[in-house]
């Protein structure tokens, strides 16, 4: 491009920005995504890097946000309200953990990981305990003055009061937002009054805070959740989380399902668990802030121009269509959990035609009050599964019947009971054929007696057929009668099949209470509970107290541990393993090995290995008592490392902890 048309470009650039700005902050009527947001942002940031006697001082890449609406009181912010880096890969992510870890050389990093929450940020200030002011983000600098409204808010309370005592001055800052349910209710409002319904809840929020009447804020419900602190006198925190505990005892909300991280590994390993969970939430989020725990390193790692070095976004690409569900199928799981699927009229979302989505547990159905007929809001965020996000209540044509949840199984008929203290209703017959089905499909998975060639279709004829009604029939079945009895199950099939299930019963005693649908048991847990009682019979005389006092066990996984074992069905099952074969064995970890070698002790491994595959070396390290971690802290006591060992290696050495060679490993644990 020639130097006429890269400036065009820029200025191009910068009126784009600057009217979807407006139309973002100022309007509250966004028209493009936040993802073609911040693609103009980078492609303007690059070209003003390229060329610098191009940049101005009032190019958007120099400011954040827009101007405050002009019909309310525009006020300082006593610390300015700085934006948030993002972005949409964990490539990424990565990076930008590794660049704040070379900024911090020698020290481990805790990271905190919450919900971005999709709302409008607000600035909330108490004085001596009383909420004396709010403000909007504005342009960072200046925000507009919101008090009246954030007075309606019925989560923030105008006076504190609780345990601990307030400090002289306490600015929060968070998002106000909207439910979903709060948003279809005022829907059904709105058309009553014969207005235009509103499309999501962030627009409705942010048109709600700048309205000069605080009795229609009041009836729209708003909440506030907050994540972080502006200025402040009086307050005595060091890290996040303690500000998180402290403003909670105070009668703050904060952001829900916060997890706190030892490393950067673990803080991309974590991401999968807030994904799975967003489907639950009452409210939007459009991606998982990760921010520095401690706050001296976040004031050693400063601030950009725009936004701090100690924060990232991970945001979401979000899409959604309206549809209509034409019906609400309940489902059984491998631990009888009932769990409803919404039918879909197909429906495009994201270049993919969703005809299907979890409704996830009773209480979801009712919180959402979605009935067959409804049109609703289907929504799907990066690659999370289809989420039905809110009933358009204003689109129903006439009163459509509520959903009655199953009061029995809708499979067996048997009798149903909820989770004490739960959401989640089960089938509590052990027999039922959708159970059945599920949990030895379970029980074949790679991860579990790994039986190669029993999918999902032979388990459904096996099944139907009545060949297969417990784990044990499947050692039962033979060559000729698979022929003959299940539809494209040749010999050569067949043979292989049989092979396969005879040579899982020496998968030992971890694989198989990991596949047995124990509430609560994993890989992990499994590996524990067989290295410590070596069998079966040891195991099953173990008491509840005795179990939870394992380190990684606890009160929970004990009580159904011991449940399984002792209940009919589970302990009969045990007993007809048994009776075909199945080994019950694992080696244990001996006193010398575990308590003195690895007993508690834990390793990182990295680079390329030579003596031993990655999965061999982990699972070594847990026989012996050991932890195999995936992130270096001054807490790792040994670095395994192998060739090509790279970041982790200079993180080890930089902290001090001991590098072992795979051949130094093996001497320790007395390998030969």
């Amino acid at each position: 491009m020639s130097s006429k048309s890269i400036a065009a470009r820029i200025d191009q650039l910068r009126d784009q920005i600057r009217t979807h700005d407006r139309l973002y902050y100022t309007l509250a009527t966004p028209t493009i995504s936040d993802l073609d947001y911040d693609r103009l942002i980078k492609e303007l940031e690059q070209l003003e890097e390229k060329h610098p006697e191009l940049v101005t001082s009032d190019s958007p890449t120099k400011r954040v946000g827009d101007a405050p609406v002009p019909y309310l009181k525009q006020v300082a912010h006593a610390v300015p309200m700085l934006s948030i880096d993002n972005t949409y890969n964990r490539t990424e992510l990565a990076a930008y953990f590794e660049r704040t870890e070379k900024l911090l050389p020698g020290e481990s990093i805790q990271w905190v990981m919450e919900y971005k929450i999709d709302g409008v940020a607000a600035s909330v200030l108490y004085e001596d305990g009383l909420l004396k002011l709010g403000l909007t983000r504005g342009n960072g600098e200046v925000g507009d003055a919101i008090t009246h409204n954030i007075r309606t808010i019925r989560d923030l309370p105008l006076k504190l009061t609780g345990d601990v005592n307030p400090p002289a001055i306490l600015e929060l800052r968070g998002e106000v937002y909207m439910t979903n349910a709060d948003l279809a209710d005022l829907n059904v409002k709105q058309a009553d009054a014969g207005l235009e319904a509103y499309k999501n809840t962030r627009n409705v929020t942010a048109g709600t805070v700048r309205l000069l009447d605080a009795s229609i804020a009041a009836s729209r419900k708003l909440r506030f959740f907050c994540h972080g602190v502006g200025r402040t006198e009086g307050l005595s925190v060091k890290t996040h989380t303690e500000f998180l505990d402290f403003i909670q005892k105070l009668g703050i909300p904060a952001t829900p399902n916060v997890r706190l991280l030892d490393g950067s590994e673990a803080a991309l390993a974590a991401v999968a668990e807030l994904e799975e969970a967003m489907p639950d939430l009452p409210f939007e989020v459009d991606g998982i802030v990760f921010k520095v725990n401690s706050l001296s390193q976040r004031t050693e790692l400063g601030t950009r121009t725009k936004s701090p070095r100690w924060l990232i976004a991970y945001k979401f690409e979000r899409y959604e269509a309206v549809t209509r569900l034409e019906k609400i199928d309940v489902q059984v799981g491998k631990t009888g959990t009932l769990t409803p699927v919404a039918h879909l009229q197909p429906v495009n979302i994201a270049d993919t035609t969703v005809s299907r989505a979890s409704l996830h547990n009773a209480d979801e159905i009712e919180r959402l009050d979605v009935r067959e007929g409804d049109f609703v809001v289907v929504e799907k965020a990066g690659k999370i599964i289809p989420k039905v996000v809110r009933v358009e209540k204003h689109l129903r044509e006439t009163e459509l019947p509520v959903f009655r949840f199953p009061t029995r199984c809708p499979v067996c008929d048997g009798e149903i009971a909820r989770d004490d203290g739960g959401v989640y209703i089960r089938c509590i017959n052990p027999i039922c054929p959708a159970q059945l089905r599920q949990r030895l499909t379970f029980y074949a998975s790679r991860t579990g007696m790994d039986i190669d060639g029993l999918g999902d279709k032979i388990i459904d004829q096996l099944v139907e057929l009545e060949m297969v009604k417990d784990h044990t029939d499947l050692y039962r079945l033979t060559v000729p009668e698979l022929c003959e009895r299940l539809d494209l199950v040749k010999e050569k099939k067949a043979t292989k099949l049989v092979q396969s299930i005879d040579e899982s019963r020496k998968r030992g005693l971890a694989r198989l209470l990991a596949s047995i649908s124990i509430r609560h048991v994993g890989p992990r847990v499994a590996k524990i509970l067989a290295g410590t009682y070596g069998d079966i019979a040891a195991l099953r005389s173990a008491s509840v107290q005795e179990l939870a006092s394992i380190h990684e066990i606890g009160d929970v996984i004990a009580g159904s541990v011991h449940r399984f074992l002792h209940d009919p069905y589970g302990s009969d099952l045990i007993e007809r393993l048994l009776a075909v074969g199945v080994d019950m064995t694992e080696p244990k970890i001996s006193s010398t090995q575990g308590n003195i070698i690895l007993g508690g002790k834990t390793l990182v491994i990295t680079g390329t290995l030579v003596r031993f595959t990655r999965d061999e070396i982990k699972d070594l390290i847990e026989k012996l008592g050991g932890r195999a971690s995936d992130s270096v802290s001054k807490k790792t006591d040994y670095l395994v490392a192998g060739e090509k060992a790279g970041s982790k290696l200079e993180k080890a050495t930089s902290l001090g902890v001991p590098v072992l060679t795979e051949d130094e490993f093996a001497k320790l644990i007395e390998l030969k």
